[in-house]
């Protein structure tokens, strides 16, 4: 495993008022839905990049915005006339 150190004003902790420990874990999960949403990494891969089972990590991505799914709308209309 690799680590990478990258230096963070004290004042950001206060602000977002996160722990060190907490906010290395939010850029974790940030930085991971954003590689899955580019499709630059699989949901088990940027799962473990985010260090939770790939169920916690797709259900966590509403909240970052990022669908789960990779459908056009005509896809889903077709999907949903073909159930």
């Amino acid at each position: 495993m690799q680590t990478i150190q990258i230096e963070v004003p004290e004042e950001i902790f206060l602000s977002l008022k996160e722990t060190p420990e907490e906010f290395t874990q939010e850029v974790r999960m940030a930085a991971a839905a954003k590689l899955y949403e580019m499709g630059k990494m699989s949901s088990g891969r940027a799962a473990e990049l985010a260090g939770m089972s790939r169920i916690q990590f797709l259900q966590n991505m509403g909240h970052y915005g990022v669908p789960i799914f990779d459908m056009t709308h005509e896809e889903l209309e077709q999907d949903r006339q073909n159930a």
